[in-house]
Formats: structure tokens, C-alpha cells, sequence
């Protein structure tokens, strides 16, 4: 184990901040798993460890420093005897494996004392890492779970039968993640099991600025920056975009640019990284030699996200045409590391730089190259890129005239498809804006819309779309979904759906700031029901209120300038309270059909909308149930003829 885990660098690849940093927020993950497992009681005989983060989120440096941290007597010192690490690389490598080829593999010649280590299970702990890259079959049925330790199984019974102590009772299980694993691993853990969110909280990402700056009040107005800013301030979440945030803030500020201006948006970001890293080594901009890096840099990026490769080899690199010396110069540069797998190979320092380099290389004009791995059939789950959306985005940043002459300021020339690509995507836009049913839902148009910020781009694009549909779950959901639909003027229909955002069921809880936020974005989309004059038609589905949005959405559907005129609500939550949201009806004079579909009405809110919808101030003249449950046929029939035929009941069969 000492082998395989090397001692961790006390260097870090990024200058400016050492390690130490990280050694803390390491320490306090130590912490929460050594207050976790209570190895004095069996009361958590079973109890397993999910440490979950996002890509280069420092997993991998945890795992690492646990295990060195164990072999020099500095962590779990007279509780474990025994650690057996297992990797997604080496899980994908094997089809069966035996619990005596799993504790034995990294022993010489393979000799270890195998009943010796099974004899005290309480001080074995067995570590999964990656557990989201491993070609796993999660759904598997509990009757094939394995107790034989000397039997050979698939690896990912294997698993299961430790995760479940099928095997190895009493042991202990560390297991490291992605947060967009299958969701299946979700039902893996248990109700005891701890769960470790890897990201940097606001705390620390306010720490590390001081560190890095040094300058108090640099840091500070810095962090402001940022803080202000939900999109840079998610970016920050991982440590080495935070690092590169900093990077770039600190090269903008040193320069006297405002950095409120320079660097609103991640293109900002990456186009100032990437324009500064090119020409930080001596000599490298002599005879444009810079432009060549940054030209196959990019085509190297775009070949790679095409053929599903994160992790470039040596003649992947020299395919695009760099030479030895490029190559150490790019890794001078923090563009390009070493990758931990496979050995010899290079990526990008994050891959949203591929991802940004690749929205470079579409705007440019570059040769037609496939690089050697392009050819290769097997390809790991992290290897495997499907989501071209952050390069889309990355193009609609670039096709703002100033962010992109970042770039071409750099280059000393324009990027010569810019132009076209412009007037190809406006005629996209309006054929979209001509056939809605092309589109889902608009939150990836309206997020590349807002990493474009040209008010007069968005507007026109805006200008295209009568019907918007857009799903809330994140604060930064709001924050770009208000800003688009303030530029639709021509909206008329408009349907939301909001889940895991407005969730706070108890008024005593003090809101966070980003939580305070999250309702200023909220009650502004709100008031949009007032004043976009064209809007006639809300529909909200599958949604989750707490008291203040619910609050909040009733007033501007009572608002006596909302010009609504058809209200549908379906698939609430069971817990929904609809009180405000029937009684703002009776105010608002233009609502004529309100649509309750698989609605959980209970009596109580069916007596209440009776009041509401039979009152004389109350303009609907149009009820569909649907299927909303609770109102049956008989039930309707009985509310239509007291409302003396004034409301029209349009009912309809259950599924």
C-alpha cells in the first residue's frame, strides 16, 4: 500500500497558494469520518462513508492522504490494520474477482496474510474510488450476493456483498463519487451511512482569496466580485477554477482593468486565462509560436470532445502537431497536467478549458485532424462526453464583440467564423421560435444567452419566442431565466416548473444570503405576470412552493394589471397549500379557465375553491378538473348545478 500511494507533494501545481489550504479542508473531512465511525461500539457496525464531489473537486487527494496519513501512524492509528483500495481503472480491468484476489492484489507476489486480515474485520476498511467511472450493474437482486470469500464473482457483486456485509462483517467501507452518478448508487446507502459533500462552502472560498491575494483588501474586493456573481461564484466550488478565478481576477486587477466589467462571465475567465498563460514563458510569443499553441490547442480540444477523449497519449498530441517541447511548455503553463490515468497521458487543466478551447476551435479555421484515440472501442464512463451544452454556451460568450476580442486582441486578428455563425444561429432561433414543440424547455438557450450579455443579440433571439418553458432548480436558474424573459417582449404563454429551490417549510429558519437571493430573482419573474402586456397563459407544474414564493406568486396573480387568462396548475406536491393562490383568482378580473390537473384536491381545498369560483367577484368561466383528484364526476355535476350555470365543468376520464 506504501507503493501504490505515493507521498503527497508539499508543491502545489497552482502558484500562488500552497497546500496547506487544502490540508485543512481535508482535516475536517477526517474529522466527520473519524466522528463517524465509533470503533470503541458496534452501534455502527455497518455504517459506510460516501465522499462525493464534483470533477477535480479532491477526492483522489483525500483517498491519497487517508492512506498516507494511515501509514505513518497519523490517522486511524490502533483502529485499522488494514486498508484494501480499490479503483474504477482497476474494477473495469477484471469481469470476476474473489474477496482473497481483491485483499491480495497489492501485496507482493500477491502473498497475503489473507486470514490473518479476515480475522478482525472491525479493522479493515475497504476503499472504492470513483465508484461513478466503474461499469457497475447497481440494480442487482439481493439474492446474489456472495458470502464465499474464495468465490468468484463479478466485480460489482463483489461490492454489493462488502456493501451489504454479506462478506467482511463488521468492516468499514469508504467509497468516493461524482454527484451525477447512476442514479442508482443513490439507493446504495443506508440510513446511517454518512454523506460528504466535497465543494468549497462560502467560507472557504472567502479564505482561500485572502490566501491567495494576501492583500486584505484586494481579497476582499475580489470576493465581493464574486459574491455577487452566482455563475463565478458556482465556478468557485472546485478548487482549481477557483484558482483560475483568482488567477485572472488578480492579472485584471493588477492591470487597473474594472474587473466588473472585464470579468462578468466565465468566456471572460477563460479567454483572459488562456490569452495570459500563452504568453507567460519567454520566447513563446517570438514568431507567433503562441498562436500555433493556441490553434492546436483548440483542435485538440474539439477532436477530443468529438471522439470521447478527456485523456490525450503522446501521439494523440503529436497527431495536432505539437512536439516534446510543446508539450512542457504547456504543462509550464498550467493549460495541460499529467493525468493520473492512463500513465502518459495529458488533459486539460479542467475540462471546461477543453470545453472552452473546442468553442475556440469551432469559430476558427483549422485543419481536418482525428487524433489516434479517436480509433479506440473501449471507452471508460468519464471518458465518454454527451453534453455539448457548456460549449454552446462557451459560443454564445465568444459571440459578443467584446468578449471576444479578449481573444482576437491576442491573436492580432478577428476569429474569422464568428460572422457567419452569428447569422446561421439567428436563423436557428427564429425557425425554433416558429416551431415550440422543437424545444423541451429553453433553460440551455437562456443560459448561453446570458454568458452572451449583447443586449441587442438577446433581444432579437428573445424576440422569436411566444411560449417559454423553463425548469427551476437552482438558484442560478432564476438568476438567467429572469434575465432572458425581461428581454421576451412578445411572450404569451409561459410555463414553470420549480423543484428543490423554495423548500423552507419552517418561517422561524433564518434564510441564507443565496437563499434571500434566490426570492429577489423570484419575486421579480413574478411580477413579469404584470407587466409583459402580450401574456395570457401560466401554466405551473410539478412544483414546490413554501410559504413566501407561494405568497409572492399570488400577488402578481392578483396584481390588477396581470392580463392572464388561463391559469393551469398540475402535479403539485400533496402538501401544497393553495389558499393564497385561489383566493389572489377572486382579484384578478381577466382569468377566465383555470386548468387543475392531477391536482391532489382534498376536500378542504375543494370547499374552499367552491367559495372562491361561486363568489360574485370571480371571473373563471371555465373549470377542467382533468384528473385531478378527489373531484369526481358526481362531485362536479353537484358544483356546476349550484353554480346555477355560470361555471362550465369540463371533466375528464381518469387514465
Amino acid at each position: 500500500m506504501r507503493t501504490k500511494f505515493q507521498l503527497v507533494s508539499e508543491t502545489c501545481p497552482f502558484p500562488g497558494v500552497d497546500y496547506s489550504f487544502y490540508f485543512q479542508m481535508i482535516g475536517d473531512i477526517f474529522y466527520a469520518l473519524e466522528s463517524s465511525y465509533d470503533f470503541s461500539t458496534s452501534s455502527t457496525e455497518n455504517l459506510n462513508m460516501f465522499l462525493v464531489g464534483d470533477r477535480a473537486a479532491g477526492k483522489s487527494l483525500f483517498v491519497k492522504t487517508a492512506v498516507v496519513q494511515w501509514t505513518i501512524g497519523e490517522m486511524w492509528k490502533d483502529t485499522i490494520s488494514y486498508i484494501i483500495h480499490l479503483s474504477s481503472h482497476e474494477a473495469n480491468q477484471v469481469i470476476n474477482y474473489s474477496l482473497i484476489q481483491l485483499i491480495s492484489k497489492d501485496w507482493p507476489n500477491r502473498q497475503a496474510p489473507v486470514a490473518d486480515i479476515l480475522s478482525d474485520p472491525q479493522k479493515l476498511l475497504f476503499i472504492f474510488e470513483d465508484l461513478d467511472n466503474m461499469n457497475f450493474d447497481f440494480s442487482v437482486d439481493e439474492s446474489l450476493l456472495c458470502s464465499d470469500s474464495r468465490q468468484h464473482v463479478p466485480v460489482s457483486i463483489l461490492f454489493l456483498s462488502l456493501l451489504r456485509r454479506k462478506m467482511a462483517p463488521g468492516s468499514w467501507v469508504l467509497i468516493s463519487s461524482r454527484p451525477n452518478c447512476d442514479p442508482s448508487i443513490k439507493t446504495l446507502m443506508g440510513k446511517k451511512d454518512c454523506y460528504v459533500s466535497l465543494e468549497l462552502s462560502d467560507e472557504n472560498k472567502q479564505e482561500y482569496f485572502y490566501l491567495f491575494f494576501k492583500d486584505k483588501q484586494r481579497a476582499l474586493t475580489a470576493f465581493t466580485h464574486v459574491l455577487e456573481n452566482e455563475i463565478l461564484m458556482d465556478l468557485c466550488q472546485v478548487p482549481v477554477l477557483c484558482w483560475i478565478v483568482c488567477t485572472v481576477l488578480k492579472q485584471q486587477m493588477d492591470k487597473g482593468e474594472d474587473i466588473r466589467i472585464s470579468c462578468q462571465t466565465p468566456t471572460d475567465i477563460y479567454a483572459h486565462f488562456l490569452a495570459s498563460a500563452l504568453t507567460s514563458e519567454t520566447g513563446v510569443t517570438e514568431c507567433g509560436h503562441h498562436l500555433f499553441l493556441l490553434n492546436h490547442l483548440c483542435l485538440l480540444a474539439l477532436e477530443g470532445l468529438f471522439n470521447n477523449t478527456l485523456n490525450f497519449s503522446i501521439r494523440d498530441l503529436t497527431s495536432v502537431g505539437f512536439t516534446r517541447l510543446d508539450i512542457f511548455v504547456l504543462q509550464a503553463m498550467n493549460i495541460l497536467l499529467h493525468s493520473s490515468h492512463p500513465k502518459d497521458h495529458y488533459k486539460f487543466l479542467h475540462l471546461n478549458i477543453q470545453e472552452f478551447c473546442a468553442a475556440v476551435a469551432c469559430m476558427m479555421e483549422l485543419p481536418i485532424c482525428s487524433i489516434p484515440s479517436a480509433k479506440e472501442k473501449y471507452k471508460e464512463k468519464r471518458e465518454l462526453y454527451n453534453d455539448f451544452s457548456p460549449v454552446i454556451i462557451s459560443i454564445f460568450g465568444l459571440l459578443n464583440e467584446k468578449k471576444r476580442k479578449i481573444l482576437e486582441t491576442f491573436l492580432g486578428s478577428q476569429l474569422p467564423k464568428a460572422a457567419s455563425f452569428r447569422q446561421n444561429l439567428l436563423m436557428l432561433m427564429r425557425h425554433l421560435g416558429n416551431n415550440p414543440i422543437l424545444l423541451e424547455h429553453h433553460m440551455p438557450l437562456f443560459y448561453s444567452l446570458f454568458e452572451n450579455q449583447e443586449e441587442e443579440l438577446v433581444k432579437e433571439i428573445m424576440g422569436f419566442f411566444l411560449e417559454a418553458t423553463i425548469h427551476i432548480h437552482a438558484h442560478t436558474d432564476l438568476m438567467v431565466s429572469l434575465y432572458c424573459l425581461q428581454h421576451c417582449h412578445p411572450l404569451k404563454k409561459l410555463t414553470l416548473c420549480l423543484q428543490h429551490i423554495f423548500e423552507n417549510k419552517n418561517p422561524a429558519v433564518k434564510l441564507t444570503p443565496r437563499q434571500t437571493k434566490g426570492l429577489d430573482y423570484w419575486r421579480d419573474i413574478c411580477c413579469l405576470l404584470h407587466t409583459k402586456k402580450n401574456l395570457r397563459e401560466l401554466e405551473i407544474c410539478s412544483s414546490v412552493f413554501d410559504g413566501i414564493s407561494e405568497e409572492l406568486l399570488s400577488k402578481a396573480l392578483g396584481h390588477p394589471n396581470c392580463q392572464l387568462q388561463t391559469l393551469r396548475l398540475s402535479h403539485f406536491s400533496a402538501d401544497t397549500e393553495f389558499d393564497n393562490l385561489f383566493r389572489s383568482m377572486v382579484r384578478n378580473r381577466n382569468l377566465t379557465l383555470l386548468n387543475l390537473n392531477g391536482m391532489p384536491i382534498s376536500l378542504n381545498t375543494f370547499s374552499l375553491l367552491r367559495e372562491i369560483l361561486s363568489g360574485p367577484t370571480c371571473s373563471i368561466q371555465h373549470l377542467s378538473p382533468g384528473r385531478a383528484r378527489w373531484l369526481t364526476p358526481v362531485i362536479l355535476a353537484l358544483w356546476e348545478a349550484e353554480a346555477g350555470g355560470s361555471l362550465k365543468v369540463r371533466s375528464s376520464r381518469p387514465a
